[in-house]
């Protein structure tokens, strides 16, 4: 969790993210007022990423995401660190997405280039989207644990602690799966 946000504030969006379950709009809405900063922030993240003239900008891709959030029905939001995961992940199928449109409408025009480090989406880049998105999907076949482990480190930025709450695992885990699921990564995508 961001130093910034304090208890009061967490306590506030756990009700508010309890409400928003309960199909409740206006709790959606109050909540996207306090998280929006923290969004803009995750999303600022995955576009550091992207090549220099990248058509889309970080206001697009949060207001893409929190499109694709409000379209989920009938969801239990557990806590703070599931929204933020779900948020993560949601805003990396809208750069995926993205990616394969572009690369369907010209030949290597959506080839997005990141690097897969312990830091979320570094601003050197090393490794195709589309292929670290093909890994991962690959992954989840093989562990879903582990590339659940990886959208909520290396995509939603969180914290091994963070991680460790929003995945019900001990930090102890969370570290040793990292360092697995990375290495199986780095494998994957043509590391020696």
């Amino acid at each position: 969790m961001p130093a910034s946000e304090d208890e009061s504030q967490r306590q506030q969006v756990s009700r508010l993210l309890a409400d928003w379950s309960k199909e409740d709009p206006a709790a959606r809405d109050a909540l996207v007022a306090i998280v929006y900063k923290e969004l803009r922030r995750l999303a600022h993240h995955y576009m550091q990423g992207e090549r220099a003239n990248h058509t889309l900008q970080t206001t697009a891709l949060v207001n893409e995401a929190y499109l694709r959030l409000t379209d989920l029905t009938r969801m239990q939001w557990r806590d703070r660190a599931h929204f933020f995961a779900m948020a993560a992940t949601l805003m990396r199928r809208v750069l995926v997405d993205y990616a394969r449109e572009r690369a369907r409408d010209k030949r290597g025009g959506g080839v997005v280039f990141t690097a897969l480090e312990d830091e979320p989406m570094a601003a050197t880049s090393s490794i195709d989207a589309l292929a670290l998105d093909e890994a991962l999907d690959r992954l989840a076949a093989i562990d879903p644990l582990h590339a659940r482990i990886v959208e909520l480190r290396y995509f939603a930025g969180l914290t091994i602690e963070e991680t460790s709450e929003a995945l019900r695992i001990s930090p102890a885990t969370v570290k040793r799966e990292w360092t697995w699921a990375r290495a199986w990564l780095y494998h994957e995508l043509g590391g020696p």
